[in-house]
């Protein structure tokens, strides 16, 4: 195919040339009708070229498959056999994928290090989950991506597992041993799910991690507004193989998307899958050069210590690490992440990744040049001078790895939609959970619907609010109280 192609923007372009007077939403009518404070801060542009996919970009019938070809261009420059656009994010893409391998009450396999939106997905859909512990590190209190010896027992133990999910790289930017992983699966005749939701870059260069597609995954899910140049919600989820039928992820996908997709989403994923064929290649060269350079400039400030594949990688950790993913431990700076991020932000107007109870980290891409590396540089050095005022004295009581693991008591779906009561964190401990307890950013649940508390993971959430962390789906995000199961007489 022509990948210097791009068949939405030509489509959208020809859309402006033609000057076509809608009839149709959206009701603004290409900005008309927006409110001109409204457009002096979105911008003319943004409106302009808010139309419809059908009957607006495309005729009625769509007919000339604009929105199809940009799917199988994407599809031929990764490497995929099918490519399918998404603008709901990487969240719906996740559920679509999950729901075209298991059903209602059938097995998946899932890495316990699984994404809320995962966890959303097992409570739509009612399939039930077999749990793969990630691998811990204790020294440094973190969760890697579960190995392949782990997902292997899982399936010998749960032959009747419909497939198998893992997430990598994480957003910390530990990465599966994803061909050992799919080995595993399709000797069983099932097939692998990848929530790659951080790896949209990967397949633009060699000195990157593998790419799920070339690793041997059946589908793969990528965030494209992460590590791409896609706009907030762009998500495209890839297929290979014959394990899952294109017909079933499409019907899938159709039946959560939205009828009124954005073609402004659609029009930055073409954008972005042109310029990484066309420049992909040069502009990674320099954000692997640049990461080289901030990681070491970083690593000579006092209290902080940049994690490198020394300290994520080997036996019984990550496979493999994304260099673009910059984790700063500043655990010596006896200050939390939390309170780091939030100074940094106040005090240097600088946004960061993840933060937890002892990292920061900062998410670099081919957008990243010399002068924002030179602020965050600056930032973190005044952070580090700054770090003795800034010691409040309230750690963070994180569990050992048993401490963390919970019992599956109950389904997923039957907890959340069953009958609830809020109690006090207090009298949590061995109550059934009716909620998600998610710490986010990253937004791994630390408890979820059907679970067991322990009071392990409720003092490490309460103390981690105390602290500064963010429990943003929780009834209650003091978790002061708990959403649990009502139990019976």
């Amino acid at each position: 195919m022509d990948q210097s192609r791009a068949p939405v923007l030509d489509a959208l372009a020809a859309y402006h040339e033609a000057g076509q007077t809608p009839f149709t939403p959206p009701g603004h009518k290409q900005g008309r009708g927006a409110d001109p404070r409204v457009r002096a801060v979105l911008g003319d542009s943004v409106f302009r070229s808010d139309v419809l996919a059908t009957s607006g970009l495309d005729d009625r019938t769509s007919s000339h498959g604009i929105v199809e070809e940009a799917q199988a261009l994407m599809a031929e420059a990764v490497g995929a056999e099918h490519a399918f656009f998404s603008t709901c994010g990487s969240s719906l893409s996740v559920k679509s994928a999950m729901l075209s391998v298991a059903g209602p009450h059938e097995e998946l396999v899932v890495g316990r290090d699984a994404h809320k939106s995962v966890v959303a997905g097992l409570i739509l859909s009612g399939i039930r989950p077999v749990w793969v512990d990630p691998q811990w590190d204790p020294e440094r209190h973190l969760a890697h991506p579960p190995s392949p010896q782990a997902f292997e027992e899982a399936l010998a133990g749960h032959p009747d597992a419909r497939g198998a999910l893992v997430t990598t790289p994480t957003p910390y930017g530990t990465c599966s041993d994803l061909a050992a992983i799919a080995e595993v699966c399709h000797r069983r005749g099932v097939p692998l799910i990848v929530d790659e939701a951080w790896g949209a870059h990967l397949p633009f260069h060699p000195d990157l991690p593998t790419w799920a597609m070339d690793a041997g995954a059946d589908v793969c899910v990528t965030s494209v507004h992460k590590m791409g140049s896609g706009l907030e919600q762009s998500s495209v989820f890839h297929l290979q193989g014959d394990l899952v039928a294109p017909e079933v992820l499409k019907g899938r996908e159709d039946l959560l998307g939205t009828t009124s997709p954005s073609v402004l989403v659609y029009a930055a994923l073409d954008g972005w899958r042109r310029q990484m064929v066309q420049y992909g290649k040069t502009l990674y060269d320099d954000a692997l050069a640049l990461a080289g350079r901030v990681r070491d400039r970083i690593s000579r400030i006092d209290g902080m210590h940049v994690d490198d594949r020394d300290d994520f990688c080997g036996p019984g950790k990550a496979s493999d690490l994304d260099p673009l993913q910059v984790i700063v431990d500043i655990s010596a700076c006896q200050v939390t992440g939390y309170r780091a991020a939030d100074w940094l932000r106040r005090h240097h107007r600088i946004n960061l990744h993840v933060s937890d109870h002892r990292r920061i980290s900062a998410q670099l891409t081919h957008a990243d040049d010399d002068r924002t590396a030179g602020i965050l540089l600056a930032a973190l050095t005044d952070f580090a001078a700054h770090a003795p005022q800034l010691r409040t004295g309230q750690p963070v009581y994180v569990p050992p790895p048993s401490g963390l693991r919970l019992e599956q008591a109950v389904l997923p779906r039957d907890a959340f939609f069953g009958r609830t009561e809020q109690v006090p964190w207090e009298r949590a401990e061995g109550r059934v959970a009716a909620e998600m307890l998610t710490p986010y950013p990253p937004g791994i649940p630390a408890a979820l619907p059907g679970e067991r508390l322990t009071m392990d993971v409720l003092r490490y959430l309460r103390t981690g609010v105390e602290a500064g962390m963010v429990v943003p789906d929780a009834v209650d995000t003091d978790v002061t109280g708990v959403r649990v199961l009502r139990e019976e007489s």
